[in-house]
């Protein structure tokens, strides 16, 4: 069992998938900037595991997610996806799940996430697109001929969001959101397959559109979440009058992009 222990009366964010998330504290990931944007307000954890497809997933679901914890996560942003949509290999090995078996995986998953508390939320993003050429270029020769394509990606993405739909759960349609932009294909990736900085932008982009809109109680937008430990005080930083201080709590200048 691992449980979560965050501080106390900090909410607790979950992030929870395969390379996309486990990757998205490195080379400006989009968990690293939601750590940034949630500082002294929620904590983030980091629940990422390369290489995996949601059969993997929901075969440790109650270990990493164990329904007898003390804390639950208020938030758990789920990916899945990109590893189920590879072509299956002639041996059986290997990530590939049938796009039917992926959805019911999927359903299973966000019914556990659910179940965990009434105040728990999930949010699924869905498999983004790819750039085919670029990933042949930089896949190492150790691992078999592996297949992704684009038409896959967009069969499983588009699925995600289907059962999102019918499960009435909030999602990220990525493979959308990342193609708005016209020179995506090079943009948003690091090596045809996992996100660039620009593509966690897009990423983090949506998630807080979505916690912004969302009508949950309490809401998780961090605008509208108190910043731990903010009162003034007498320590703060003195003003320029020479006979107050300053209270530096909820300052964003350090950020290059001032986020909504």
């Amino acid at each position: 069992m691992l449980g979560f222990a965050p501080a106390p009366g900090r909410p607790l964010f979950v992030l929870f998938g395969s390379s996309i998330v486990q990757f998205s504290f490195s080379n400006g990931g989009w968990g690293a900037a939601l750590a940034d944007i949630y500082a002294r307000k929620a904590d983030i954890l980091l629940r990422g595991y390369i290489g995996w497809n949601s059969r993997r997933a929901l075969q440790v679901i109650d270990k990493i997610f164990p329904k007898d914890s003390p804390v639950q996560p208020s938030l758990v942003i789920v990916y899945f996806g990109g590893n189920d949509s590879v072509a299956a290999h002639s041996s059986g090995l290997g990530p590939h799940v049938p796009l039917e078996e992926y959805i019911d995986n999927m359903r299973k998953i966000a019914d556990h996430l659910k179940s965990l508390s009434e105040k728990t939320r999930v949010i699924f993003l869905s498999c983004p697109p790819l750039n085919e050429e670029t990933l042949r270029k930089s896949t190492s020769t150790v691992l078999s001929e592996i297949v992704r394509t684009n038409e896959t990606c967009r069969l499983y993405s588009e699925a995600c969001v289907s059962l999102c739909k019918e499960m009435d759960l909030k999602v990220v349609d990525l493979w959308n959101a990342m193609q708005k932009r016209d020179d995506w294909a090079t943009a948003c990736f690091t090596d045809g397959l996992h996100l660039s900085e620009e593509g966690s932008k897009i990423v983090v982009e949506e998630i807080l559109r979505i916690l912004k809109e969302a009508e949950w109680d309490p809401c998780l937008h961090w605008k509208a979440m108190p910043t731990e430990f903010g009162e003034d005080s007498p320590y703060d930083l003195v003003s320029s009058s020479g006979q107050s201080t300053v209270n530096p709590s909820d300052w964003t200048f350090h950020r290059t992009i001032q986020w909504d």
